[in-house]
Formats: C-alpha cells, sequence, structure tokens
C-alpha cells in the first residue's frame, strides 16, 4: 500500500439504541461511497478514530472504512458514566448495533488495543456479520488473569492498578491543542509517534471549552477502561467461527494469546512495542489490507 495516498475522512453519526433520545456513534468514513463498507475499526482507550487516520486513509483508495469513536471517546455523546462499570458490555452491545445497521456483505472487524478486544467481542454477539477480525495487540490477559478478573471481589483491587492511577492524573485541560501537542510529543505513550499521527489524536481528542481546550476522552472514563476487566475475550475467540489474525507486539504487549486457540486463528509478533500501528503503520497497514480484499 502506498502510504503517501490519503484520502479525506468524511464525519458521520450511526444511530445506536440508546435510554436516551438520539443516541449516535460518530465515525470516519474512508474510501468510496459507492460500495459497501469494507473494514470497521476500533481505537485504544484514551484515542479516538482520528487518531488512525495516516493508518487508514491509505486504504481509502480501494476500501471502503469505517473508524469509529467508541463511546466516552472523540465526538461519540453516548452516556458514559464510570460508576459501577465492570466490563466492557457498553462497547460491545454499540459494536453489535452498529454492525446491525450495515449494508452488504459481512465486514472486517479490525481494531488496537482495546479496539481491538472490544471488536471481538462485538463480532462474537453478531458473528454473522463478520468476514474475519484483525486484531492488533489486543487487550487479553492469560486466562487465569481473566477468571480471576471476573470475581466479585476484583473490584476492590482496581484502584490498585498502576495504569487506573495513571489515567486519572492525566491533564484534561490545556491552553490550546498547540499547548497540548508540544506536552505530549516524545513522551510517554506518544514516544517514537511520528508528528503527523500525534497531530491527528490532538486534533480530535480535544474539545473547545472557553478559552481552553478538554480532553475529550475524560481521564475518569479512560481509568474505568483499564479496570473495568470482566469480560471473557477468549471465550469470544473460541465462539466467532471466523479467521482471527492477531499481530501483538514483541515488547510491552498486552496480548497474551501465544499461539493459536482453534483452526482459523493466527498469532504473529511484530517488531516494536504496543503502539506499533502508530510507528509501523505499514506493517498494521498491510495485515488489514489483505483481510479485506
Amino acid at each position: 500500500m502506498d502510504a503517501a495516498r490519503l484520502t479525506t475522512p468524511r464525519r458521520l453519526e450511526i444511530p445506536v439504541p440508546e435510554r436516551e433520545a438520539g443516541g449516535a456513534v460518530a465515525a470516519l468514513e474512508i474510501g468510496p461511497v459507492d460500495r459497501p463498507v469494507d473494514l470497521v475499526f476500533l481505537h485504544a482507550n484514551g484515542f479516538n478514530a482520528g487518531t488512525y487516520r495516516q493508518l487508514l486513509a491509505p486504504l481509502g483508495g480501494a476500501l471502503r472504512v469505517l473508524a469509529l469513536d467508541l463511546r466516552g471517546h472523540g465526538r461519540t455523546r453516548l452516556s458514559a458514566e464510570p460508576a459501577g462499570r465492570r466490563n466492557w458490555a457498553d462497547f460491545t452491545a454499540d459494536i453489535a448495533a452498529v454492525l446491525d445497521r450495515l449494508d452488504g456483505p459481512p465486514v472486517v472487524v479490525a481494531g488496537h488495543s482495546m479496539g481491538g478486544t472490544a471488536g471481538l467481542l462485538g463480532a462474537a454477539e453478531r458473528p454473522g456479520r463478520v468476514s474475519s477480525l484483525v486484531l492488533l495487540d489486543p487487550v487479553i490477559w492469560p486466562r487465569p488473569a481473566t477468571l480471576m478478573l471476573n470475581l466479585p471481589l476484583s473490584r476492590r483491587l482496581a484502584g490498585r492498578i498502576p495504569l487506573v492511577r495513571g489515567a486519572l492524573r492525566r491533564r484534561r485541560m490545556f491552553r490550546d491543542r498547540q499547548e497540548a501537542l508540544a506536552a505530549y510529543r516524545g513522551r510517554g505513550a506518544f514516544k517514537g509517534w511520528p508528528d503527523a499521527v500525534l497531530a491527528d489524536y490532538v486534533a480530535e481528542g480535544f474539545v473547545e471549552e472557553g478559552d481552553h481546550v478538554r480532553l475529550t476522552c475524560a481521564p475518569e472514563w479512560e481509568a474505568s477502561n483499564y479496570a473495568a476487566q470482566a469480560h471473557d475475550p477468549w471465550r469470544a475467540l473460541a465462539r466467532v467461527d471466523r479467521p482471527v489474525r492477531i499481530l501483538r507486539a514483541a515488547r510491552d504487549s498486552t496480548c497474551h494469546v501465544l499461539k493459536p486457540t482453534r483452526p482459523g486463528v493466527t498469532v504473529e509478533t511484530v517488531e516494536g512495542g504496543h503502539f506499533f500501528p502508530m510507528t509501523r503503520a505499514d506493517v498494521a497497514r498491510d495485515a488489514l489490507f489483505d483481510a479485506a480484499v
């Protein structure tokens, strides 16, 4: 794929069933509108669909792609209440609802980190709407840890998780996007990111509020996603009778699927860390293209 060929994403909203009227998932649409959707892509925790523009836009020359803003992220305005959350059932239901609304043949469901796991959980609810999955370093803990995280007692331990504490310390307000860009460049999770990818994240990851800009993903919501782990991606992986390609990072991986769990599941290791879709976009892009053509 030629990374230099970028198509301009279009904004749209996909209505989903919701207790409050007018509930919808925001999305970026890439590629020709005169063909069915080929690929649905889901982002990592704390990010947004626009963060992956450099990865996905070159696919628009041949494919129609929907990149979703998950609940509590980006431009999606569905309710995002952290209190009492134990799992990602809300993401699962939203993704299933989006799949229900798509016309045309089954689609590839893909995602990075939390997005990969959420896509797997959603696909398990609607396997007939899915042709295959591409999971980029999904969050899948070892089986014993998954069992433990599903116990009621695990709720008491959530506050001790370093990622939860780190998310709650995130600065939510900046003077403007330029200040946020300068604060993030080369630091923490953003270390090694190309400037264009970081700029895309900042562009979609903040909203104007008075004379400042505010994170669209509240730190409390990001923290709740790290804490709410009482779901079972291993069970979903067994339920989805579709090809599943897992690309796990060689360093700092969140994916503990080390070998195929059934026929049709492949597991590959990609050089680099957890954020290889940002730093090695060509590898991730080729996997997405191969699945969709």
